[in-house]
């Protein structure tokens, strides 16, 4: 496949950002977020079945996560689900090489220099911080990866299955099942 048709170079630039995205949600998932904190607000103190105290705490996932599914509505409606299947499982291939090469660079012996550093004139281990961070999503990638694929064919169905239904009308109608697609990552 050549890419001088505008359609390939948007096929390929789709799929890029669709790839980077998700790789990119992979790994700032880790980092839990409050919502309250983060807009400037006191926390809710909600009490749930018992717990005291709750507030929304988010994954920066949720950064990603909605470009994901833009990417993957722009494809689904102009290339068709074979492509978003393609994309999907290349994906998850590229995830899984991504924390194959994390999880090997974690295992590298730090330089000594390195080791200790001074971040906001606090002092730092950081080959524990570089394992920290990184080697938190290696517990969780194969669920991660698994919970994608399945969340990604669930929602090309649903959205050819309101496309079978309405045609080439109602797009607003295939765009708000977004909301159910995005509540199952």
């Amino acid at each position: 496949m050549t890419f001088k048709t505008k359609e390939s170079r948007l096929l390929l630039i789709l799929g890029s950002f669709f790839v980077a995205n998700a790789i990119l949600s992979e790994f700032i998932g880790v980092k839990i977020f409050t919502v309250e904190g983060t807009l400037g607000i006191e926390k809710f103190n909600i009490n749930l079945l018992g717990v005291p105290n709750l507030s929304y705490n988010m994954s920066a996932g949720v950064l990603t996560w909605p470009i994901i599914f833009i990417m993957t509505d722009i494809i689904n409606e102009y290339f068709g689900v074979r492509q978003v299947r393609y994309l999907s499982i290349l994906t998850a291939i590229l995830i899984a090489y991504a924390f194959i090469v994390v999880g090997g660079a974690m295992q590298l012996k730090p330089s000594d220099f390195w080791v200790t550093q001074t971040i906001n004139g606090e002092s730092l281990n950081m080959n524990n911080a570089f394992a920290g961070i990184f080697g938190q999503g290696m517990w969780i990638i194969v669920g991660s990866i698994v919970a994608f694929l399945v969340g990604q064919i669930a929602d090309v169905l649903i959205f050819h299955k309101i496309k079978k239904v309405t045609g080439d009308k109602a797009l607003w109608l295939r765009a708000t099942r977004f909301n159910i697609s995005f509540a199952m990552h």
